[in-house]
């Protein structure tokens, strides 16, 4: 049987993802430590500058934007839209680059130290990478619900979506991709089913090491992201 361009293209793309995780997994494991102690990728603007509402992303380094311009992150590119909406709320760029469910756990309360009333939250695709345990990728993330309204009750969360490497086998793959719409849904979140539909696997829309997205895939990114979050935004107490 003939395999399809897709299918190549998307065999390729977790061939490179896992080949840049492996290069850049001490450093990122580095930044990631620097931020759950405050570090630079932590720091939220000043209190003065802030926006009546916060919509704070807690993701990897498709969230921080590996490889683009600040402006050119698909996080970036979602306050542009809320601007141009003329809705009240300010972005808070909370990604880092190889951060896992473990990581991003770590760093919570910093990152909660300011008003936080939109959640969207994209981590597990390095748990899932590196082949570390589901369940504990599951508490991990809920772990970070819980402590998100404990400090915010009213929050208001948007779960994103990854799909698992192919290599990864049948058993693993079903349960990683399960686990987002199971804690959207425990959580009466709101669900992106693929944060990287439309832009993955396509070698004109991501950049030369085939796994981060370019500018242009950014916005495309954002668009998927906009279809779920701005209905929150126009009414933050709408189920998910």
């Amino acid at each position: 049987m003939l395999v399809s361009d897709r299918a190549r293209r998307q065999r390729y793309w977790w061939i490179a993802l896992l080949a840049c995780l492996m290069a850049c997994g001490a450093e990122n494991v580095e930044r990631s430590q620097r931020a759950g102690a405050g570090g630079p990728e932590a720091i939220a603007p000043a209190a003065e500058e802030r926006a009546p509402r916060i919509v704070l992303f807690l993701g990897t380094s498709l969230t921080a934007g590996s490889g683009v311009a600040q402006g050119e992150a698909f996080p970036a590119r979602i306050q542009e839209r809320i601007q141009a909406a003329e809705l009240p709320f300010r972005v808070i760029n909370g990604g880092v680059s190889g951060d896992t469910s473990a990581g991003g756990l770590r760093r919570l309360d910093w990152l909660l130290r300011q008003a936080v009333d939109v959640l969207v939250l994209e981590l597990g695709a390095n748990d899932m990478l590196r082949g570390l345990d589901i369940a504990a990728m599951r508490e991990n993330l809920q772990e970070i619900v819980d402590r998100t309204r404990e400090a915010h009750p009213e929050i208001r969360l948007v779960v994103a979506g990854m799909r698992a490497a192919p290599n990864m086998g049948e058993a693993y793959i079903s349960g990683f991709e399960a686990s987002f719409p199971a804690l959207a849904t425990r959580n009466h979140g709101s669900l992106i089913p693929f944060l990287l539909e439309g832009v993955a696997a396509d070698p004109d829309l991501n950049q030369p090491d085939g796994i981060h997205p370019t500018p242009e895939g950014h916005q495309i990114v954002a668009d998927t992201v906009w279809q779920v979050l701005e209905p929150i935004l126009r009414d933050p107490r709408r189920e998910g």
